[in-house]
């Protein structure tokens, strides 16, 4: 099978690598010089531009930041739908507003292309691993073609609807991602502050109904006051953005949705946003006046 990739960034070059070790014919293109060599290293072929590496490919995987990009690389200038044949198949695995997904899709179809949504979830050690969580959506049809490409990527991959499913599944897991890491700031600031070793609270309440994968991830980060980013604050910012504008286009409330980006976006304000999410404690101990970082890592 030959495939497209364009996007090698954290995530996509080590899942570009994990498609190029299972045997497949890939032609890689990324503005990043570096990140192109690299694949290249590994047996992938380098395009000059998006148009170039979607020539001849059955599937075109676009893996970049943002709706803008998404269509900028697919539809703009020397873009994919310049280079695809009909009957190619885009795979997006960008995480984006699902409104787009099917407005990029709509137009695609004048070019005889068909387009899939696949964004994951898992951040780069999982993509290194291989052991990604992909949501898609599509014709159903293409999901059974292509699942077996998909899981050479993935630990998890499931098929959620339409077009524009996956990332609506995807946007659903970042509200609750973020959420839940306000939710253990809040209670561990609160537990703190009154007088308690929120390590100890945390030891207390992690079997129980309050643990979640969540919890264990982000509250030991919290007591070493480590941010090194796993997740970074403003890609969240990004996906939290999607969601509002998805939610508000089916009138569906977000309430917490809002709150959590204001409160990253104080973050940002801060100089924060390139620290991993973890970091929201750090607003909530800057409203409290306290710290729940361990005494040792002081």
């Amino acid at each position: 099978m030959k495939i497209g990739f364009i996007g090698l960034g954290i995530m996509g070059r080590p899942m570009a690598k994990n498609l190029v070790k299972a045997g497949y014919d890939l032609t890689v293109y990324d503005l990043n010089e570096e990140a192109v060599a690299d694949l290249v290293s590994c047996g992938a072929r380098a395009a000059d531009s998006s148009r170039e590496a979607s020539l001849e490919a059955e599937v075109v995987i676009t893996m970049v930041p943002n709706s803008p990009q998404v269509r900028e690389v697919v539809l703009g200038k020397d873009g994919m739908a310049e280079g695809a044949s009909e009957g190619t198949v885009l795979i997006d695995m960008s995480s984006i507003d699902p409104t787009e997904s099917r407005s990029i899709g709509m137009e695609l179809k004048k070019y005889g292309i068909e387009m899939m949504d696949a964004p994951v979830s898992g951040g780069e050690p999982k993509a290194i691993e291989g052991t990604l969580s992909v949501m898609v959506g599509g014709r159903r049809e293409l999901f059974d073609r292509y699942y077996d490409m998909l899981m050479v990527m993935a630990g998890s991959v499931v098929y959620v609807g339409k077009l524009g499913a996956g990332n609506v599944a995807k946007l659903a897991n970042q509200i609750i991602v973020a959420v839940n890491i306000a939710a253990v700031s809040e209670a561990l600031t609160f537990a703190k502050k009154a007088g308690t070793d929120p390590e100890l609270v945390y030891q207390a309440i992690r079997g129980g109904l309050a643990g979640s994968t969540v919890l264990d991830a982000k509250a030991p980060m919290m007591f070493r006051g480590d941010f090194k980013p796993g997740f970074r604050i403003e890609l969240h910012i990004k996906d939290l953005g999607n969601a509002i504008n998805a939610a508000h286009a089916v009138s569906s409330p977000v309430l917490m949705t809002g709150q959590l980006m204001e409160i990253m976006q104080a973050l940002k304000a801060d100089g924060l946003e390139k620290k991993d999410h973890s970091c929201i404690v750090k607003y909530y101990e800057k409203i409290s006046n306290v710290t729940i970082k361990s005494s040792e890592e002081e």
